[in-house]
């Protein structure tokens, strides 16, 4: 009786063995199929990512964001290739169970981390757009200066006290900020007043030949002069013209300038800049000091 069972568990197990062999031998090409295939994908990605490298170099001057962009497109490109291998090994339930795997695993992790893949996206947009650039000046959440570096998390700027100060890509990219750098000519606003006995037309038309012989003007740019309010001791202007500038600096040093060569026209044609005064009343009218006349 043992003997028998052990017969039969002996046939069994060889017919196992034998379905066994025969689905590897009939699987056998769809296997070294699905290798090739997945060995092809893994090239391709390599020499596809070089090629999207040497693209990225004349768009993006940032060195972190080209090369997470080249892994993320290599990883895509190995992972197509790895659901096609599993595709010809008719492992379709195996698939569907990786693929919803990786999405609950997708979804918590991007749950987990919501801030930091917002700042990760709008990072690369930011490489991506002309108005931001490495080496511009820029005026963003309140800080001011030099952008240094543009990663995947933020935007460093280098500001005029020698500073560096961190702003995330999400506050760029849903905020405003100002870059002086994007365009050479920038308009300086430079406000001023003069004395109410001036001669106002004089004062105009020698401002404006002040601010055209320091600052000379390129095509359709002019200078402008408009008086614009009655104040307590002057009447005050704003005149606006056109300069070099690409960084805040150059506005500054444009303004220290105006403001030198105005003053020495002003104080040559005897116009003054008047200053606030206040008078003071001593007289003394309070009842307490008054003489009682009942006395």
């Amino acid at each position: 009786m043992e003997e028998f069972n052990l017969r039969n568990s002996f046939n069994n197990l060889w017919k196992k063995l034998a379905e066994w062999m025969d689905s590897i031998i009939l699987s056998l090409p769809n296997f070294i199929l699905a290798i090739i295939v997945f060995i092809l994908f893994i090239f391709i990605a390599k020499y596809a990512a070089r090629i999207v490298d040497r693209l990225l170099r004349f768009k993006v001057r940032q060195d972190s964001i080209r090369e997470i962009t080249v892994k993320v497109l290599k990883v895509i490109i190995i992972l197509v290739g790895f659901f096609i291998a599993l595709g010809l090994l008719n492992l379709d339930k195996v698939l569907t169970t990786v693929l919803a795997s990786a999405g609950v695993v997708g979804l918590a992790i991007g749950l987990a981390l919501q801030g930091t893949l917002n700042n990760t996206f709008s990072g690369v947009i930011l490489s991506f757009i002309p108005e931001l650039q490495i080496g511009d000046w820029i005026e963003a959440e309140g800080y001011a200066g030099f952008v240094t570096d543009i990663t995947l998390r933020c935007v460093i700027i280098k500001e005029a006290d020698n500073n560096y100060v961190v702003i995330p890509n999400s506050k760029l990219i849903e905020g405003a900020f100002k870059n002086y750098s994007r365009t050479p000519r920038s308009r300086v606003m430079l406000d001023c007043g003069v004395a109410y006995n001036s001669d106002l037309e004089f004062v105009q038309d020698l401002t404006k030949k002040t601010m055209a012989e320091l600052f000379p003007q390129n095509g359709t740019e002019e200078i402008e002069f408009m008086f614009n309010e009655f104040a307590d001791s002057s009447i005050n202007f704003v005149v606006r013209f056109w300069v070099n500038a690409t960084k805040k600096k150059d506005v500054l040093i444009a303004k220290n300038a105006a403001i030198i060569a105005l003053k020495k026209a002003f104080d040559a044609n005897d116009i003054n800049i008047p200053f606030p005064i206040r008078t003071i009343d001593f007289t003394n009218k309070l009842s307490i000091n008054k003489p009682d006349p009942e006395k």
